[in-house]
């Protein structure tokens, strides 16, 4: 069976369109009809005419597409793929935290549950975080959660003194700043490009931070020929494909592995995207007055996001 002709025939006789994540293993990005981070998977969620929604991603991206379109049947390959990121937020334990600072806003990274989405003010996302923090006034108070890097990172950019939740991405948090600044010096004149989910002392090393779009365009439009791509391996497939005389080096984790990938992320496989669409099942469900609470959080983000040409 040619997995490849068969998705492509029942996407057609489903009406069906798939979205994936940049993360996702390179058979799955070749098939997908939309590829991107999290705020174009977003806003590319909120505009489809599909019956049916693939998402070829983690729970938190596929919850995030059916709290915009709950009119829709959205699927996950494996509903095993979860977030470590996600997972280090409760819901319970984040009500809690809230309470306790009452004036303050709450701005949560989109790397989170819809019980966490609820209770938030302002979704944003790595490609729209530090615009979305400006745009507010200074004398704001501010709780962001749940990766306290990418806060860190957005309180540096900005000035801000944000509160931030004791959450953490377990992919970005094991590069190794010791092997990687070796690489470095081993290849004088690759450009270091890191993710702002990465420890501080990682970012220190980086000639461009940014999310993963932001990432793949920098390796498109500078000129230099060689990088070390210090994020999840995934987005080297489009980089490669973006700029296939380029030369792209995973940045090394802090373990005996030579690269860095997702768990999560990689237990979608071609087959399980098959045979989703094939028996529309796993599907996301989630109780109604979540849902809604959560779209309030999500469209603010998305209006900020056009209001700042983003």
């Amino acid at each position: 069976m040619d997995l490849f002709e068969e998705i492509k025939r029942l996407k057609k006789e489903k009406n069906a369109v798939i979205l994936a994540h940049y993360y996702q293993d390179a058979d799955i990005q070749d098939v997908a009809d939309y590829l991107g981070d999290s705020l174009g998977l977003s806003q590319q969620a909120a505009k489809t005419e599909a019956d049916i929604i693939v998402f070829a991603g983690v729970h938190f991206m596929a919850e995030t597409a059916k709290i915009l379109c709950p009119q829709k049947k959205v699927l996950l390959p494996d509903l095993n793929a979860g977030c470590s990121l996600a997972d280090s937020c409760l819901p319970s334990n984040f009500a809690a935290f809230k309470a306790e600072h009452p004036n303050h806003l709450v701005i949560s990274y989109v790397n989170c549950s819809a019980e966490i989405k609820a209770l938030t003010d302002i979704v944003c996302t790595s490609s729209n975080a530090v615009q979305i923090v400006d745009s507010l006034p200074n004398d704001q108070p501010i709780i962001f959660a749940p990766d306290k890097n990418l806060g860190r990172y957005i309180n540096q950019k900005t000035g801000r003194s944000m509160l931030l939740w004791d959450g953490s991405c377990m992919v970005h948090e094991i590069f190794s700043q010791k092997k990687i600044a070796l690489l470095k010096n081993q290849n004088l004149d690759a450009k270091v490009i890191a993710h702002p989910e990465c420890e501080e002392h990682v970012l220190q090393l980086a000639d461009f931070i940014g999310s993963t779009t932001a990432l793949l365009k920098y390796t498109i439009d500078n000129e230099a020929q060689s990088f070390i791509v210090v994020t999840e391996t995934g987005i080297i497939h489009a980089m490669y494909k973006a700029s296939p005389n380029k030369t792209f080096i995973p940045g090394p984790p802090n373990n005996q592995c030579a690269c860095n990938d997702c768990p999560h992320m990689k237990l979608n496989t071609l087959e399980k995207l098959y045979l989703c669409l094939k028996n529309e099942t796993p599907e996301i469900f989630m109780e109604e007055n979540i849902r809604k609470k959560a779209e309030s959080s999500i469209l603010k983000m998305l209006d900020l996001s056009e209001q700042l040409g983003l």
